[in-house]
C-alpha cells in the first residue's frame, strides 16, 4: 500500500509541473527507475558478459547493479577495469559484494529490488552448482525468480 501511495504522490507532483509548463520535469518524475543485475563470481567474470550488460543498459537507459560474489575481500583486476568503463560511459552503477551462493543471492536481490528488469550472469555452469544444504528448496525458489534471467555463454 505504501508503494501505491508514493506513486500517487509522484503523479500528482508531475501533474503540477505539467500544468506550469515544465513538461520535462514532469516526465522525469514519472520515469520509473530501471536497473539490470549483473551477477558474477570472482575468477569467472568475463568481458563479454560485462559488455552485454553495459550495452543493454545504454539501449534501455537503465542503471546497472553488479552483484559480485567473492569469498574474500580481494577484487579481481577485470572488475576494476569494468567499473571504470561504466563510470566513463556515464552508466549509473552500484557494486554489491556478497560471499554466498550465486543462485541464492540473485533470488534474494531480485526479490528485494523491484526495479530490476532482468538479471545477467556469465554461464550456466555457475548456476548448476546448488548451495550447500539448499538442494530442492533452492531449485523451487529459482523457478519463482521475480525477473527474467539472461545467461551469456561462449558458443563452441
Amino acid at each position: 500500500m505504501g508503494r501505491l501511495q508514493k506513486r500517487i504522490e509522484e503523479i500528482m507532483s508531475a501533474v503540477s509541473f505539467a500544468e506550469e509548463g515544465e513538461f520535462d520535469t514532469a516526465r522525469n518524475i514519472l520515469k520509473e527507475e530501471r536497473r539490470i543485475l549483473l551477477a558474477v563470481r570472482t575468477g569467472q567474470m568475463d568481458r563479454k558478459t560485462f559488455r552485454y550488460a553495459a550495452n543493454t543498459c545504454r539501449r534501455i537507459k537503465a542503471g546497472l547493479d553488479v552483484l559480485y560474489i567473492s569469498p574474500s575481500e580481494a577484487e579481481e583486476p577485470l572488475l576494476g577495469q569494468c567499473l571504470s568503463e561504466l563510470k566513463e560511459s556515464g552508466i549509473d552503477y552500484r557494486l554489491i559484494r556478497k560471499s554466498g551462493c550465486l543462485k541464492q543471492d540473485i533470488i534474494d536481490y531480485t526479490t528485494l529490488k523491484k526495479e530490476i528488469v532482468f538479471a545477467v550472469t556469465e554461464s550456466s555452469e555457475s548456476l548448476d552448482v546448488d548451495c550447500k544444504g539448499k538442494g530442492k528448496g533452492l531449485s523451487d525458489a529459482w523457478e519463482n525468480l521475480k525477473c527474467p534471467l539472461v545467461v551469456v555463454t561462449d558458443s563452441v
